[in-house]
């Protein structure tokens, strides 16, 4: 009877682990078929570069899951700059998560140009504004303050969390199509490229900036505005 269960062992643990290879890999392929990119796991920048490859963008740290903008690291020497996508995008559904240093400021411009001619990523992507509203000077101006579509469109409701907490936000463009959600509240629903649209731009800052907003396809940037910012949880779906 011994050498029955001794034989018999070795195909039961053969099957069980047969059993947990199938699993994982229903898995993983669940997770692929959904649809969603990651763009930060947690450990490593390696979808991303700064603009225009101005810098080693070293200033952009990796730390217990979070990718944090140190602004004393800017100050001793390391890179800075927007970080930007390796991959351009067009219609997408963008979901991460932020929080902000107190008196903060950055933002999540989407649909930027990267090209030598264009010497920031704002000149050409609009924003999704980050700031704190408590705290930085610019959150006084209208259509500055967080959620907002920087100084085009101001949120519908206030619901950001204050500095130094997380915020989640969801950006969709979807042909033409152009929603901000900020902490599971639609904040911003317009309509991209058309008369209205122009006519937003041309009553904001951005009126004589050649093809800003205009660009149906580009890359996604976390601006350095010199403060320090956090992200994490950040992925991206092709709509």
């Amino acid at each position: 009877m011994k050498k029955l269960i001794i034989a018999l062992f070795p195909v039961v643990s053969l099957a069980c682990h047969t059993a947990s290879k199938t699993t994982g890999s229903t898995k993983a392929s669940s997770i692929k078929n959904d649809g969603w990119q990651v763009l930060f796991d947690g450990s490593s920048k390696s979808a991303w570069h700064i603009y225009n490859n101005k810098s080693d963008g070293s200033a952009w740290t990796v730390k217990d899951g979070i990718l944090y903008l140190d602004p004393t690291a800017k100050k001793n020497g390391a890179g800075g700059g927007d970080l930007v996508t390796n991959e351009e995008f067009e219609n997408f559904d963008l979901k991460l998560e932020w929080k902000i240093d107190t008196a903060g400021n950055s933002g999540i411009i989407f649909l930027t140009q990267e090209d030598p001619k264009y010497a920031q990523s704002y000149l050409t992507g609009p924003e999704m504004q980050i700031i704190d509203n408590t705290g930085h000077r610019d959150a006084k101006i209208n259509k500055h303050r967080a959620g907002d579509l920087y100084d085009l469109v101001a949120s519908s409701t206030e619901n950001v969390h204050p500095w130094g907490q997380w915020n989640s936000i969801e950006l969709i463009v979807n042909k033409g199509q152009l929603e901000l959600h900020q902490n599971g509240a639609k904040v911003v629903a317009t309509t991209m490229w058309n008369d209205n649209w122009k006519q937003l731009i041309a009553n904001s800052k951005f009126k004589n900036w050649a093809g800003f907003g205009m660009f149906q396809k580009g890359r996604i940037a976390l601006q350095d505005h010199g403060n320090g910012v956090s992200f994490r949880n950040i992925q991206i779906k092709r709509l």
